[in-house]
């Protein structure tokens, strides 16, 4: 099929870069990706991260190479920057010898960015702002995500599109660059490999896969939600900030914006030190993405999910997913090519 031979041309740098059939990325997501989920995509073709989040070294081996025994494709390992034991991170992928290192929560110094490429490993990072795009590739990354506000977990303020037309014309011809945020059809994506995307990163969309071992509840919730559904978290009052997390709305997002009026009461009254206040918000979510993911508490867990969730209508095996998207990409370049 033209269109097939079309799009292996578009994502070619991207499906060198990751060493796969597709140049679609799985998202990391806590809990989500690890080895089943993370060896389902590669498996299927794609690229699974696995998300450390908050694992210890110990429990990272232990995961890589229990990914190593499902797949014998590419997969990485996505590692948080601000984690106090990311160079043991880092060297327990360089043992286990994973291929890529992707770089995440912060803008990762440039002592872990060349630590990672010591190992040999190829360094992606996300990169919010065209700015900090430049400084990263300045800092030696490999390749580049950009992810828009749509996405699921941390946000940034900016949207999928918007990032694109900010950083695409003017970086990708520099180093391969993925596009993440409000991605679940194949022809969106042609349209990020068309405006010089090397690839896209996909994690919403992975959520109902067979192989995720996320509860029941919580795919339910996936595929009962609207797009709408899937929505920032609410800060009550500047003067105690909130880390904005996409995730469907639910009781406990109700009952955050109460605690926050609360515990704000409390600092006012003079009952709690302003850093206290901060912590006691802070801490509000503790545990409630596990609870959602594992334990099936859809109702006071957090349940993280991109806007994308909308496009989420059943469980079905990962091989079926890439399947759906490459006949969505490929039915629009056939589409562009018959109107030509």
């Amino acid at each position: 099929m033209a269109s097939l031979g079309r799009l292996d041309r578009l994502w070619q740098r991207g499906r060198e870069f990751l060493g796969t059939d597709y140049a679609i990325m799985g998202g990391a997501m806590s809990w989500v990706s690890e080895r089943h989920l993370v060896a389902a995509i590669s498996n299927s073709g794609g690229f699974g991260v696995i998300a450390c989040g908050s694992m210890e070294p110990e429990r990272l081996d232990e995961e890589i190479k229990a990914t190593q025994a499902l797949t014998a494709k590419p997969f990485g390992v996505n590692l948080i920057t601000m984690h106090p034991k990311l160079d043991q991170l880092i060297d327990v992928c360089g043992a286990n010898g994973v291929s890529h290192v992707v770089l995440a929560g912060g803008l990762p110094s440039a002592a872990a960015i060349k630590r990672a490429k010591d190992t040999g490993a190829k360094v992606v990072c996300f990169a919010p702002a065209l700015v900090l795009a430049k400084k990263l590739v300045r800092s030696g990354v490999d390749a580049l995500v950009i992810e828009g506000a749509e996405a699921g977990g941390h946000i940034g303020p900016v949207s999928t599109s918007v990032l694109a037309q900010e950083i695409l014309p003017v970086m990708a011809e520099q180093l391969p660059i993925f596009v993440a945020g409000g991605i679940g059809r194949g022809e969106v994506i042609v349209s990020y490999l068309e405006m010089g995307a090397a690839g896209v990163q996909l994690g919403t969309r992975f959520v109902c896969a067979n192989e995720c071992v996320a509860h029941p509840n919580f795919k339910q919730a996936f595929i009962k939600a609207a797009a709408r559904d899937a929505v920032p978290t609410t800060q009550v009052d500047p003067a105690f900030p909130v880390i904005p997390v996409r995730a469907l709305a639910n009781e406990g997002t109700k009952r955050f914006v109460e605690f926050q009026h609360q515990v704000i009461s409390r600092y006012r009254a003079g009952e709690l030190e302003h850093k206290d206040a901060q912590l006691e918000i802070e801490h509000y979510w503790a545990g409630a993405l596990r609870r959602a993911v594992i334990d099936g508490d859809v109702e006071m867990g957090s349940v993280m999910a991109g806007q994308s969730v909308g496009l989420v209508t059943k469980v079905q095996p990962c091989a079926e997913i890439f399947s759906e998207l490459l006949d969505q990409a490929q039915g629009a370049l056939a589409a562009r090519q018959g109107s030509s």
